[in-house]
C-alpha cells in the first residue's frame, strides 16, 4: 500500500482528495493536517511515502514543511498542491525538497497516477512545465551562474546523466540512451545527489536545466 498524508488548511479539499485517492486499491490515506507544523508531525508519527503539501497556509506555510520534511531521515515524497502553476511559491518548493507539483485542477485518475509515480520516487513535474518555472523565475541568471558552478564538480559522464535528468528520464531510459546498466546509472544519480547536495532527482533535474546541460 501506498501510504498517503494530505495537507491543506480547508477541510473540503483534504475531504476531496481523501475520497479520490481513497478509490484506489492500492493508496491508503493515513492522516491529513491543516498547517505546515501538523504536516512535520504527521510525518514524524506516521511514516508516509508521500504527502500532497497546499503551499499557502496559515502560520507554517507549506514551503517551511517540505524544507523540515525534507531533512527527516527517509523522508517521504512531498508533492507541492497549488492553484498557480508557474510562480516563484512552485519553484522554491522544487528547490525545498518537493518531487514535484500537482494544480489542484488536476482529473482525479491523473492524481492517482501521479502518487503512484511520485511514491516509486520519480518526478512529478513534466520537463517542460521544468523549463517554464526556471524560465519565470525572478533570480534565473543568478541561479545558472551558481548552478554552472555546482556542475563543475561532476565527472563528464555524471553530467551526461544529469543532463538526462533534467529532460525527465528515468533509469531505465537513460541506461538504455548512454548503453549502460540501470544498476550503473543508479550509482551514478546516488553519488551526484551527494556532490550536488540535492534531496532527491527532481533538484538535481532542475539544476540540469538552469545550467543550461539539458537539450530539447
Amino acid at each position: 500500500m501506498i501510504r498517503v498524508i494530505v495537507v491543506d488548511d480547508e477541510p473540503m479539499v483534504c475531504a476531496h482528495l481523501r475520497t479520490i485517492l481513497g478509490s484506489a486499491d492500492d493508496i491508503e490515506v493515513v492522516a491529513q493536517a491543516q498547517d505546515g507544523a501538523e504536516a512535520v508531525e504527521a510525518a514524524v508519527r506516521h511514516r508516509p511515502d508521500v504527502m500532497l503539501m497546499d503551499l499557502r497556509m496559515p502560520g507554517v506555510d507549506g514551503l517551511t514543511a517540505i524544507e523540515r520534511i525534507a531533512k527527516l531521515p527517509q523522508a517521504p515524497a512531498v508533492v507541492a498542491l497549488t492553484t498557480f502553476d508557474a510562480d516563484d511559491y512552485v519553484i522554491r518548493a522544487l528547490r525545498g525538497g518537493a518531487a514535484g507539483f500537482l494544480v489542484k485542477s488536476t482529473p482525479p485518475e491523473d492524481l492517482i497516477g501521479l502518487v503512484r509515480v511520485a511514491a516509486d520516487g520519480h518526478t512529478v513535474l513534466s520537463p517542460e512545465a521544468a523549463r517554464r518555472l526556471v524560465a519565470a523565475s525572478s533570480d534565473s541568471s543568478l541561479r545558472a551562474e551558481a548552478a554552472k558552478r555546482r556542475a563543475a564538480a561532476l565527472t563528464e559522464r555524471e553530467v551526461e546523466v544529469l543532463g538526462c535528468l533534467g529532460g525527465g528520464l528515468s533509469n531505465a531510459d537513460i541506461a538504455g540512451k548512454l548503453h549502460l546498466s540501470e544498476a550503473t546509472v543508479k550509482s551514478y544519480v546516488s553519488r551526484m545527489l551527494v556532490k550536488l547536495d540535492c534531496a532527491n532527482r527532481t533538484q538535481a533535474g532542475l539544476l540540469a536545466l538552469e545550467a543550461g546541460l539539458v537539450t530539447r
